[in-house]
């Protein structure tokens, strides 16, 4: 689901580099605590945007420069005549440095500062500014009890830089954590805020670099990017003389019995993606469907890999897996697809055959697992694997030497280099089967019209959630196929910003 806005950074980074980001705007001349002040300005003003009329806070406080954030917050909102209580689940008194700055600054303002119990009474907005990015286990008592005090209070809660209970580096949640409505963070945009469950504790997103020296931060090496319309490729406008043999013969592999429908959508979406020519490579018994349904697709009824070699030839890109199962008939033709030149785009049983170990994947390729076959893939639970998604991707494409998007929300693009990019777009509408099969087709159309397997990942990606965004509005049941004509649209809608 989106959570952000277009106007924010592209760069995404860990914990620890955000706190070298702020060390070195210090060491620039900087204080801590005129940072920590202009945070509490942001906040205070965030908070007043979004809930004008409350006239009440409480701000849960724990230890660290995040409960400095909450102390400011507090003497802010009561010099401008908002009820304010201070409950503090850590002891105000333990605070060092700029927190205790803002403590004493807080108390100067008069604001009630008083030990967080169990039955406190919540009042007006809740601000979360218990545990910030610095968390490193799970959350322990008496915080996971303040926490899940936060969530059943009913109140409207705000999150001071990350919702407390989440890992800025992977969005797992560590054993419980805060569910905010609106979630203010600053400095740089961690990449925990993008990833994993963490969408749903952030709520609405809103950033501030705090002023930030742009030299400095552009100096700062970043995680991860977001994947934004501007830093996209756009598919080559075509001449007047372009031809259908200029844009790539892109060939679907998969349709065993019962599953055809997976490998016809994987079909379409190439179609409407752009590629030039699509063929399709399924069991007989789907051919009346797929001629009547996409009689522009040239269907072939294949029982054996030896029919499929005699394609290999013509192939610009392979799409191989959607229905394709993992028996003898799957097992063959993947087989045949792995022997052959050519780029290619593994999804689904393709890679369930992959994980185990019995073929291999033609370097370069694109793969595009969910969370159960990445899982499989690396040989590690869906739990391990979902606890942190930007390690797993990063893995996924060094140990095949591929491009691996790794669906899910918060969509992740990684390469063996290292590069990764996530894809803060989409809607959970697009919680449904074949979308998935939507996704490689769409891939696959872009590489045979000369994107690179990278510019192709990252644009598919961004497309296809864009696409199931333009179509939420329409509510819940969304059918994968609904999908492809808003992919030509968007297609088109790019091609044609860059004439």
């Amino acid at each position: 689901m989106r959570h952000s806005s277009d106007d924010l950074p592209l760069a995404l980074y860990s914990a620890a580099q955000v706190r070298a980001l702020d060390a070195a705007l210090i060491a620039a001349g900087t204080p801590g605590f005129e940072l920590m002040q202009r945070a509490a300005h942001i906040i205070w003003r965030a908070l007043r945007r979004e809930w004008p009329e409350v006239g009440a806070v409480t701000i849960l406080t724990g230890h660290g420069n995040n409960a400095g954030d909450g102390y400011l917050v507090a003497a802010l909102a009561r010099r401008a005549g908002w009820q304010v209580r201070v409950l503090a689940v850590s002891e105000p008194q333990r605070l060092q440095g700029d927190a205790a700055l803002a403590r004493d600054e807080a108390c100067a303002a008069g604001v009630e500062i008083l030990n967080w119990q169990a039955d406190s009474e919540p009042r007006g907005v809740l601000v979360d500014a218990l545990l910030g990015t610095g968390l490193a286990g799970e959350v322990r008592e008496p915080y996971s009890l303040a926490v899940d005090w936060i969530n059943r209070s009913g109140q409207p809660v705000l999150a001071v830089d990350i919702p407390s209970g989440i890992c800025a580096d992977s969005g797992q949640v560590l054993g419980q954590a805060v569910t905010a409505h609106l979630t203010v963070t600053l400095i740089g945009l961690k990449i925990g805020l993008f990833v994993g469950q963490v969408l749903d504790h952030v709520g609405r997103l809103v950033f501030d670099d705090l002023q930030a020296d742009a030299e400095i931060v552009a100096g700062q090496p970043s995680v991860a990017h977001r994947l934004a319309g501007e830093m996209l490729p756009r598919v080559a406008p075509r001449q007047p003389t372009t031809h259908k043999g200029q844009l790539g013969h892109l060939l679907v592999v998969g349709g065993d019995q019962g599953t055809g429908g997976a490998a016809l959508l994987s079909a379409q979406s190439a179609l409407r993606g752009g590629a030039g020519m699509v063929s399709l490579a399924t069991r007989a018994e789907h051919i009346g469907a797929a001629q009547t349904r996409l009689p522009e697709v040239m269907s072939l009824a294949v029982a054996s890999a030896n029919q499929l070699n005699v394609l290999a030839g013509k192939i610009t890109v392979w799409v191989v897996g959607p229905g394709l199962g993992q028996g003898a008939w799957g097992r063959s033709l993947l087989s045949a697809a792995a022997a052959a030149s050519g780029v290619q785009v593994w999804d689904a049983d393709a890679l369930n055959l992959l994980a185990t170990d019995n073929v291999r994947i033609v370097p370069g390729s694109v793969i595009t697992p969910h969370p159960g076959e990445a899982a499989r893939l690396l040989g590690i639970s869906t739990a391990e694997l979902q606890a942190d998604r930007p390690a797993a991707a990063r893995a996924l494409a060094r140990r095949y030497d591929v491009v691996c998007v790794l669906k899910g929300a918060g969509t992740l693009v990684a390469d063996p280099a290292g590069r990764l990019l996530v894809c803060d777009r989409g809607d959970p509408v697009m919680a449904g089967a074949g979308l998935g099969d939507v996704l490689a087709g769409l891939i696959g159309a872009l590489i045979a019209q000369g994107c690179s397997t990278w510019q192709a990942a990252a644009l598919g990606v961004w497309v296809h959630a864009c696409a199931g965004e333009s179509l939420a509005h329409k509510g819940n049941g969304l059918a994968a196929s609904d999908l492809c004509d808003a992919i030509r649209h968007l297609l088109q809608e790019r091609a044609a910003c860059r004439n």
